[in-house]
């Protein structure tokens, strides 16, 4: 039989509430803490990232606040720098390639909960993983949902919500996001 961990990062239905998912959430907000502890320190925050992610490129800069559930399921490349206040809900896997910027206030989240208020109440949730190519930059309080896949040398507009997937080299903004224009 599964764990709530195992159907979690595999795409299954499973209780978020269960102490086996929340002991992973608890490990991840000490050091999201100690970001913010040591926010005008450039080298302890990325080095605090570099522990909390479960990969990274050599250089990544976090501008805190930064919230994650887990931060171990974060995998990004080489200059990856998110503005203040971003949030990466992280139940299953989130990669994003080389040389993305986050805005300040943008939202990753590959978890979802049911429309079934019953099941809901329950505590229960699905996750779905979340792919970003690289030379992306999402604009601030932008909202990328579960599921999602956006190409290379993407510009995500201010203020879009993400929920169905963008191909490369484009411009998308809105909500729902649809493609303003190539570039």
């Amino acid at each position: 039989m599964k764990s709530e961990y195992e159907k979690m990062i595999h795409g299954e239905c499973y209780n978020s509430l269960s102490e086996e998912i929340l002991i992973h959430v608890r490990k991840a907000r000490v050091l999201t803490d100690k970001l913010m502890e040591h926010k005008n320190d450039e080298d302890k925050k990325s080095h605090i990232i570099k522990k909390l992610f479960g990969s990274t490129g050599e250089k990544v800069s976090v501008n805190p606040p930064f919230t994650c559930d887990h931060g171990k399921h974060i995998h990004v490349g080489e200059n990856f720098f998110a503005n203040y206040d971003c949030t990466i809900m992280d139940a299953c896997d989130i990669r994003i390639g080389d040389n993305c910027l986050l805005g300040p206030k943008v939202s990753i989240f590959s978890v979802g909960h049911p429309v079934d208020a019953e099941l809901r109440v329950k505590g229960l949730a699905v996750a779905k993983p979340v792919t970003i190519g690289k030379n992306v930059w999402i604009g601030g309080n932008s909202v990328i949902c579960p599921g999602v896949t956006i190409g290379d040398n993407v510009v995500i507009a201010a203020g879009a919500v993400v929920t169905r997937d963008v191909p490369s080299n484009v411009m998308a903004g809105g909500n729902p996001a649809k493609i303003i224009r190539k570039l």
